[in-house]
């Protein structure tokens, strides 16, 4: 059917309009993104430690509890709050991966067999078990409980804050492959904690890796070459003395 006065099919002229109006919209939404693109960038550019580093920092989220690596919130709150280059000077220097020990004696080696807390409770037999974790490959287990006693001497709110933001992204964030394994009632818990952390925040995942080290991994570690031959050589000393 045409209309009276244009000869164009009804309804015509109708349709053309939402079709222009789209258009409109879909280029008012792009200039609109590109002014948030820009404005992300400028706030990047903007943060300490972060030049030459482009837009990186505000769209990796390093508490990636959500999967999906596109929240800025903490990572924005903790660029602005210290410099990025802090965190790497406490990688290296506050979170030892092995602790200085003399050589035990064959009465303490002899002590680890009767419980896994005496065996835990040195650091000869500490730095024993982590060196069995590692031929099972799963040496972050230790290196975990390890990091969250240092960080339960902290006092610093700042220091406090720092090492807690390493001790999850180095073992709870899923992106990271030296990730202990939690249930996920503790990492609610730890991730509605990191807002504002304290040194007993990851209490409760230390708890729930000390208790899978004891069940799991301490049985196979007194059936070990590595504590079966570091007892030997004790055992052989010790008649040779």
């Amino acid at each position: 059917m045409r209309t009276a006065n244009s000869g164009e099919p009804a309804g015509a002229s109708t349709l053309a309009r939402p079709a222009d109006g789209g258009i409109e919209m879909g280029s008012e939404q792009m200039e609109m993104r590109k002014r948030q693109m820009s404005a992300a960038q400028e706030t990047s550019d903007s943060l300490p430690g972060q030049h030459g580093v482009g837009n990186q920092g505000s769209n990796t989220c390093c508490f990636c509890w959500c999967c999906c690596c596109s929240c800025s919130c903490f990572t924005v709150r903790n660029q602005e709050e210290r410099p990025r280059g802090a965190s790497h000077e406490l990688r290296r220097e506050d979170f030892p991966t092995c602790e200085e020990s003399p050589t035990p004696t064959l009465e303490e080696v002899n002590t680890w067999a009767q419980s896994f807390d005496k065996l835990m409770l040195t650091p000869a037999g500490r730095n024993a078990f982590r060196e069995f974790l590692r031929t099972e490959f799963s040496e972050e287990n230790m290196l975990f409980w390890m990091a969250c006693e240092e960080l339960k001497k902290e006092a610093n709110k700042n220091i406090i804050d720092e090492k807690a933001r390493i001790i999850y992204e180095e073992y709870i964030s899923i992106l990271s492959p030296k990730e202990v394994s939690l249930d996920s009632r503790v990492r609610e818990v730890i991730n509605r904690n990191m807002v504002e952390p304290s040194q007993h925040i990851f209490d409760d995942a230390q708890l729930q890796i000390y208790t899978l080290m004891h069940r799991d991994s301490y049985p196979r570690f007194m059936n070990s070459t590595v504590y079966k031959d570091l007892l030997q050589s004790l055992s052989e000393k010790s008649v040779e003395a």
